[in-house]
């Protein structure tokens, strides 16, 4: 175990690029062959912002947490840190429970950040892009990367989660954020099935709609069996795939939605109204985004053509 704990330590940046690269190459190619959506935005310019955020928080984290989360799950272990070393559960058993714990915390992140005012200011960012492609998947601002990284090290210690484990679930949390935010269509018979044991792209982009109940809805990254249990799940958008509408009411400028300074002041627009936690009704109300926060006038752009209308 320590061979591979090393291999993995002295291998890690080539193991997440190859596996990063190869899906997104995967993706990219089907999304050019059957793509689910008609989209409404330049791709170059969506493209290189997006990927040109990723870039920037890899950058970012790096520079903060040079071991990463594999580092700390080394120094946990060396140190008996957590409730898998602690009562010394086999390997094979620990790295199960390690990987569907921490997708489970991941589940429960994401309904916080949307639950919580000034996280959601954060997330937004993830949500405001207008379309629905591979690129979408990472496209998060730094400070909520920097949170995110410092909530998986926590569950990490907490855990006493293995190396491989952490390996593990890093890839597939990548590998499974690229597919099911792409602008693919899927069989809908396979996509049936295959939601059963993985989040789908037809099921997470309903979490990407404009509409309260369907953004607080499906979220899920990985496995979607938080969102049946939880009581989250929703199985398709109102308006359908194909017609649903991608993003926030209130942020329909491309220049604030599609372009990096725009997305890095994003958290900082705006004033905060009333908000109800994990609103999951269809509710109309004018002025303000799915969180109650109430943008300036110059960002709000209705699909409706009233500028005001929820």
């Amino acid at each position: 175990m320590n061979d591979i704990n090393q291999y993995i330590m002295s291998n890690e940046v080539i193991i997440r690029l190859s596996f990063f690269l190869g899906i997104f190459a995967v993706m990219a190619i089907w999304e050019f062959i059957a793509p689910r959506r008609v989209l409404t935005v330049s791709k170059i310019v969506r493209w290189s912002n997006n990927l040109g955020l990723v870039f920037l928080n890899s950058f970012i984290l790096r520079i903060l947490f040079p071991a990463a989360a594999i580092g700390v799950a080394v120094f946990a272990s060396e140190q008996g840190w957590g409730l898998l070393n602690y009562y010394n559960v086999p390997p094979m058993i620990a790295v199960i429970v390690s990987v569907v714990a921490m997708d489970f915390v991941i589940y429960v992140q994401h309904v916080m950040v949307h639950a919580i005012p000034v996280l959601w200011r954060l997330h937004r960012v993830h949500h405001a892009d207008l379309d629905f492609d591979v690129t979408t998947g990472a496209r998060f601002h730094p400070i909520e990367i920097i949170l995110s990284m410092l909530i998986k090290f926590a569950t990490i210690i907490l855990l006493g989660a293995p190396v491989v484990a952490v390996i593990i679930f890093e890839v597939m949390l990548n590998a499974t954020a690229m597919f099911n935010h792409s602008n693919v269509r899927l069989n809908l018979v396979v996509d049936k099935w295959l939601r059963l044991i993985l989040v789908t792209p037809d099921m997470h982009r309903v979490h990407h709609s404009v509409e309260d109940d369907e953004t607080n809805s499906n979220f899920g990254f990985s496995l979607p069996w938080w969102d049946r249990l939880c009581g989250t799940y929703r199985d398709q958008p109102r308006g359908g795939h194909e017609n649903m509408t991608i993003g926030i009411h209130s942020f329909r400028d491309t220049k604030m939605t599609s372009w990096i300074s725009g997305m890095l002041v994003m958290p900082f627009i705006g004033k905060m109204s009333g908000y109800v936690i994990n609103r999951r009704e269809w509710n109309q109300q004018k002025g303000a985004d799915s969180t109650g926060i109430v943008p300036d006038d110059a960002c709000i752009h209705s699909i409706h053509g009233d500028k005001n209308e929820k």
